[in-house]
């Protein structure tokens, strides 16, 4: 399947089982693109492989020789420090027989790469330095024979990747994104969000197609439901209208709330760039495909999406806090444990999910309710991204 075909999502005046659709709703994507393995197969050539995909933390691996291997797609791509200082990523496929180079999620080399299946050896550059009987190969250009790059590019202190030959402008399709939610890129310029230090991460296996978390975290609909510590500290959620259905807006603390915390008690000084209208608030950012960024006054909470497969997805979730905070021991349990929660909550009510799009009840998909009718824009960019060729 390279599209979604457009006899199962009917239009909004289709007629369905319950009569016509009114305008208060908006039809979902139809069930198949949650579940066929097929279209999740496009999607990882048309989205997932020429998308900017946010790979690694940049200060995760500091030192020359350390290394990171990351699926996207359909690919495994190697991040490695080079000797100069330069963060590089690679197609992690030897150019002998393909063997991969690193097999292990993280580790280091402490002079080059060498695959471990006829040992041909690559510097830290991906150049091609060495291999078995090399010299009577004949004239062999070892940078034609190195790895293949992979294009990226640093922001927010982590490493984006982009397999795509021609990549889209990250300037566009990623900072567009967070000025598209924010109405403005100074407003996460003032976190310093780069010069920020990991003080917690958590790494979720989550048994469901990539897109409905993506929905999930979109909208706050649900919020009320399955969410009662995000509410009270964030009470305009309970209402339902997500803090992303509008442009710039941050969802006030409530009142009683003191901090970003699992209890409302108080956290930790304001970040010391942020703007005073920023206190108090939060603010989230989807960036497609696969990454949120969610700010709060004295952290940043950065989630990274690997889609496995068709029902599995690898989310890896940082909590960042000021470098003194950690550096100093502080505890930051209150803080990690609300959106931990939140996370557990948010990926049990998407594994519910998961079994139904096999259903017939959703062959041509659900419906969304004015509060989540901006996913619809989402879906829309799904259709347009599968239907490219």
């Amino acid at each position: 399947m390279t599209a979604i075909d457009p006899d199962t999502r009917p239009s909004n005046t289709e007629t369905v089982v319950a009569g016509d659709l009114p305008p208060t709703l908006l039809r979902t994507l139809p069930g198949s693109s949650y579940t066929d393995p097929g279209f999740f197969a496009t999607e990882q050539a048309r989205i997932l492989e020429r998308r900017w995909m946010c790979a690694v933390r940049v200060a995760d691996h500091p030192n020359a020789g350390q290394f990171a291997t990351v699926h996207v797609g359909r690919e495994s791509v190697l991040v490695v420090r080079g000797r100069d200082g330069g963060l590089r990523a690679f197609l992690n496929s030897c150019r002998h027989r393909g063997a991969l180079i690193c097999t292990e999620d993280t580790g280091a080399v402490r002079r080059n790469l060498q695959c471990p299946y006829h040992a041909w050896t690559y510097g830290l550059d991906g150049k091609l330095v060495a291999a078995p009987n090399l010299s009577s190969l004949g004239d062999i250009d070892r940078s034609a024979y190195g790895l293949i790059p992979v294009a990226s590019r640093e922001w927010l202190g982590y490493l984006w990747v982009c397999l795509d030959d021609d990549p889209p402008s990250f300037d566009d399709t990623v900072i567009g994104a967070v000025v598209e939610r924010l109405g403005d890129a100074a407003m996460i310029d003032n976190y310093r969000v780069g010069d920020l230090a990991l003080a917690h991460r958590e790494t979720y296996r989550v048994a469901a197609n990539w897109k409905l978390i993506v929905e999930n975290f979109m909208e706050c609909y649900h919020c009320a439901t399955i969410h009662p510590e995000l509410t009270e500290v964030l009470p305009e959620f309970a209402d339902g209208l997500a803090a992303q259905y509008y442009v710039g807006h941050g969802a006030e603390f409530a009142t009683e709330a003191s901090g970003f915390t699992v209890d409302g008690s108080a956290g930790f000084d304001r970040l010391p760039e942020l703007a005073p209208e920023q206190d108090r608030r939060y603010y989230a950012i989807t960036v497609n495909p696969t990454v949120f960024i969610n700010l709060v006054p004295d952290h940043v909470i950065v989630h990274r999406m690997f889609p496995v497969s068709v029902d599995e997805t690898l989310v890896v979730c940082d909590w960042l806090f000021h470098p003194d905070v950690v550096a100093a021991g502080a505890d930051v349990g209150a803080g990690v444990e609300l959106f931990h929660r939140v996370n557990q909550q948010d990926f049990e009510a998407c594994e519910r999910t998961q079994p139904a799009m096999g259903s017939r009840a959703y062959r041509r998909g659900g419906v969304l309710v004015p509060a989540e009718h901006h996913i619809t824009t989402f879906h829309d960019w799904i259709t347009e991204m599968c239907s490219e060729g």
